[in-house]
């Protein structure tokens, strides 16, 4: 049996264009002409061997072929970057003091620091998960290099911190968080069951001014210090939290605000923040990891 060798410059401008949904910003994104990608395409679909696209009304969708190359696209394009990370980061060494909000603890870390400490054995992290506060204290401190946490100019610390030293990544929204089998609707009189942490939240202010605003009334139904506790309770129906769409385990889901009679929140402003103006490189290489997930996190979720 003769086994395909795909080509890696096909295969990258092949899932560009289906992520951007446009090959023509694939072309610009990986630095070709619309016609090269095109050629590139046609060779794809000549090693594979079977079409990977059919007509869909003006535009293109992928066949099950397709689909499935897509998946196996991915893969082998994340580890022949990472493998290209790997050789040209060799010989990196030393340690990062990483500090980031609870949020990410569990999408960011296995994903991102794996794969760093695959590519740099050499370098040692050290991850502390905290609230703005102790991060921002620990950035003063010089007990962290990186920080990431939520900023924006209703966070006075961060809105203040030196611009060189602060990188904006995103503004996700917030969302009002729960479970299919919350049982509150808005007809029903009784006041919103809230789940929050056991302290002052940002997103607990911006969720009950925006009740207030819009005159629905709430109660406070659950408190947790963690954000597993509120992870738990929304799942067990007991009311709604609200966080980003970022790292949402799979028992709770965002709602759509309208269907569900609440308010539209507003964005959350997401800042990576280094200690010192002048990195040195293996922070800067985690950084660019960190900003990379993150992005492709933000456009697969919508």
């Amino acid at each position: 049996m003769n086994l395909l060798n795909f080509d890696i410059a096909f295969l990258r401008s092949y899932v560009a264009g289906i992520e951007l949904g446009s090959f023509a910003r694939a072309a610009d994104k990986v630095g070709r002409s619309t016609s090269a990608v095109s050629a590139q395409l046609k060779k794809l679909e000549e090693q594979a061997g079977m079409p990977l696209f059919r007509k869909d009304g003006r535009g293109l969708a992928l066949t099950p072929a397709g689909e499935v190359l897509l998946g196996y696209a991915r893969r082998l394009l994340e580890l022949n970057d990472e493998a290209a990370v790997a050789l040209r980061g060799a010989e990196l060494e030393g340690w990062i003091r990483l500090g980031l909000q609870e949020d990410f603890g569990e999408a960011l870390l296995p994903d991102v620091l794996g794969r760093f400490a695959r590519a740099h054995p050499k370098v040692r992290i050290e991850a502390h998960v905290a609230r703005n506060t102790a991060l921002m204290q620990g950035l003063a401190m010089g007990q962290l290099d990186l920080a990431l946490l939520w900023g924006g100019a209703c966070i006075a610390d961060v809105a203040e911190y030196p611009p060189q030293q602060r990188q904006h990544i995103a503004e996700p929204a917030m969302r009002w968080i729960a479970s299919s089998s919350l049982a509150w609707r808005p007809e029903s009189g009784e006041p919103l069951p809230l789940i929050t942490f056991d302290r002052d939240c940002l997103f607990q202010r911006c969720a009950t001014q925006a009740l207030d605003h819009a005159g629905i009334a709430w109660r406070t139904a659950f408190t947790s210090p963690s954000l597993a506790g509120l992870w738990a309770a929304a799942a067990a129906g007991l009311g709604v939290t609200v966080r980003t769409g970022l790292g949402l385990p799979s028992t709770v889901c965002a709602l759509d605000h309208v269907a569900a009679g609440l308010p539209a929140l507003p964005p959350l402003s997401l800042e990576l923040l280094r200690a010192s103006s002048v990195s040195r490189p293996p922070v800067e290489r985690l950084a660019g990891l960190i900003i990379e997930s993150l992005q492709n996190g933000m456009a697969s979720n919508g």
